[in-house]
C-alpha cells in the first residue's frame, strides 16, 4: 500500500488520498461590473479536470474577501451571492468527482491592485480598474505604491468580511476552508516585522504582530462547522537572515497558538514579503518547515514547492515530513499526476466511472 494515497481523516471529513491541488491564482475573472469576481466556465474546468485526475482535495484559487482584497482586477471573490453562486458549481462538481472541495480566502493588502503576472504584475491605476491598496503600516512592497495604513475598526471590517466569506463557503458547498496567512498578503504583512511597523496594539511584539491573524482564525472557527476542518496558509520564514523578519521559530510560535483556537492543519508556504529575499529554491525546498512544525505542535502539516515525482511525494509522507503534498505546477502540466503516480506506486486508481470502464488495468 502506498502512504500517499492512504485517506487522511480531518476532524469528521475523509479525504480520499494525501495528493492535493494547491491554491493557484489563474487572473481570469472580470474586473468590474456584475461579473466581477465570478467564477466562469474557464475555472469550472480548470478545478474539476484536477478532481477527474484523481487529486484527494481540490483547493479553489485565492479568493478575495472584498473587491479590495484582490491581488489583481481579475482574482476570484466571495462577497456576494453571485459568486457563491458561480463557485456552488465548481464545489459540486469537484464533488461529484470524489475529491474534497475547499477554498482559499485572502485579503492581498499592500501587495494588491496589480496586474496579471503574464502582463508584468505592475500596478494598476485606480482609473484603471486598479484601487489604492491598505496595510498594516504604510511600508511599501518594493516598488509598488505606498499602502494606506489600516485603522483599527477597518482591521475589524476585515475580520467580519474574513466571517463572511466563509459563511457564503459554507453555502457553497465547501468542505474545508483556508485562511491565506502568506506570502506578503495581509496577514502574513502583519506578522512580519519588515511589514508591519505599527506602535498600536497590532504592531511591534510578536504577541501584537500575530493578534489579526489569530482574530481571523478565531472568528472563521467559530462559524465554520465544528466536523469541518480549517487550514491556515503560512510562509515559514522571510528568508531574510540577518535581518528583523518573521522566522521559522515565529512560526512554530504561531502555529501552537493557531491549534488552540481550532485549526486543523497549517499548509506551510514560504517567502513574499520582500523583494530583495533569496530564496534557495531546489527540490522540496520547503518541507523542512512543514516537517518542523508538526514536529513540535503535533498539527498535520501539508508541504508545498517543487514537489513533482511519485516517489519523492510518497517520501514526504512516509517519513512523517508532512501529512499531506500539495501541488502545484505539476498539475497544471499534467491534472491526471495523481493517477499516474498511483499507478506507479500500486495504489488503487480512482478514475471517473467514464474513463475507468475503458481505462481498465492498463490506465
Amino acid at each position: 500500500m502506498s502512504a500517499l494515497f492512504e485517506p487522511i481523516t480531518l476532524r469528521s471529513l475523509t479525504v480520499p488520498n494525501r495528493v492535493w491541488m494547491a491554491p493557484m491564482c489563474t487572473y481570469s475573472a472580470q474586473p468590474v461590473g456584475p461579473e466581477a469576481g465570478v467564477a466562469t466556465d474557464f475555472h469550472l474546468t480548470h478545478l474539476a479536470s484536477r478532481a477527474a485526475g484523481g487529486a484527494g482535495l481540490v483547493m479553489v484559487e485565492a479568493t478575495a474577501i472584498s473587491p479590495e482584497g484582490r491581488i489583481s482586477p481579475y482574482d476570484l471573490g466571495l462577497w456576494n451571492e453571485r459568486q457563491q453562486e458561480s463557485l456552488a458549481r465548481i464545489a459540486a462538481q469537484v464533488e461529484q468527482f470524489g475529491a474534497v472541495p475547499a477554498i482559499q480566502l485572502g485579503h492581498a493588502g499592500r501587495k494588491a491592485s496589480t496586474d496579471r503576472p503574464w502582463l508584468g504584475g505592475a500596478p494598476v491605476p485606480a482609473g484603471e480598474n486598479g484601487w489604492q491598496p491598505s496595510g498594516p503600516s504604510t511600508v511599501p512592497f518594493g516598488t509598488n505604491p505606498q499602502p494606506l495604513e489600516l485603522t483599527v475598526e477597518e482591521i475589524q471590517d476585515i475580520v467580519r468580511a474574513f466571517v463572511a466569506a466563509a459563511e457564503r463557503a459554507l453555502a457553497a458547498g465547501f468542505k474545508v476552508v483556508e485562511i491565506h496567512g502568506a506570502h506578503g498578503y495581509l496577514i502574513h504583512a502583519f506578522l512580519s516585522p519588515v511589514a508591519n511597523h505599527r506602535t498600536d496594539e497590532y504592531g511591534g511584539s510578536f504577541a501584537n504582530r500575530t493578534r489579526f491573524a489569530l482574530e481571523v482564525a478565531t472568528a472563521v472557527r467559530a462559524v465554520w462547522p465544528e466536523g469541518l476542518p480549517l487550514f491556515f496558509r503560512v510562509s515559514a520564514t522571510d528568508w531574510l537572515d540577518g535581518q528583523e523578519s518573521w522566522t521559522p521559530e515565529d512560526t512554530v510560535l504561531l502555529a501552537k497558538q493557531l491549534k488552540d483556537v481550532g485549526v486543523d492543519l497549517v499548509d506551510v508556504s514560504t517567502g513574499g514579503t520582500a523583494k530583495d529575499a533569496v530564496i534557495p529554491v531546489a527540490p522540496g525546498f520547503q518541507v523542512p518547515f512543514a516537517e518542523q512544525v508538526r514536529a513540535a505542535t503535533g498539527l498535520a502539516t501539508a508541504a508545498v514547492g517543487l514537489i513533482t515525482e511519485p516517489e519523492q511525494a510518497e517520501r514526504i509522507v512516509v517519513d512523517g515530513q508532512a501529512d499531506a503534498v500539495l501541488l502545484g505546477r505539476e498539475l497544471l502540466r499534467n491534472p491526471y499526476w495523481p493517477q499516474q503516480a498511483a499507478r506507479e506506486l500500486g495504489a488503487e486508481r480512482r478514475w471517473p466511472v467514464q474513463y475507468g470502464y475503458a481505462v481498465g488495468s492498463r490506465g
